[in-house]
């Protein structure tokens, strides 16, 4: 499919891409794979830390902010490299999707 100025329509195909003139986007598409997955675990692990009670209400409120900027930094990077949340949730074949 072509789209506006005759480049190829964006289709997340849930693999990443491995034609080597496009190294580059597929190794970017890696990269953010991998730090999405690793922000959700930050993020759970910090989710059970505030339901244990383990923490101040500041530091609760630290750790609200520097998870909601850290969100905003992957959007912000996602869009620098034409990555939706679709591109990042990769193909393990028989394991199923990643994210």
């Amino acid at each position: 499919m072509i789209v506006g100025g005759g480049e190829p329509a964006h289709r997340p195909t849930g693999k990443i891409a491995l034609d080597p003139e496009k190294a580059e986007e597929g190794l970017a598409q890696l990269v953010m794979t991998v730090m999405e997955l690793l922000r959700q675990l930050v993020e759970r692990q910090a989710m059970r830390r505030v339901e244990g009670g383990t923490l101040s209400d500041e530091q609760e409120e630290q750790l609200g902010v520097a998870l909601m900027n850290l969100e905003e930094k992957m959007e912000e990077l996602k869009e620098v490299f034409d990555l939706d949340d679709e591109d990042l949730n990769i193909d393990l074949g028989p394991l199923g999707n990643l994210l």
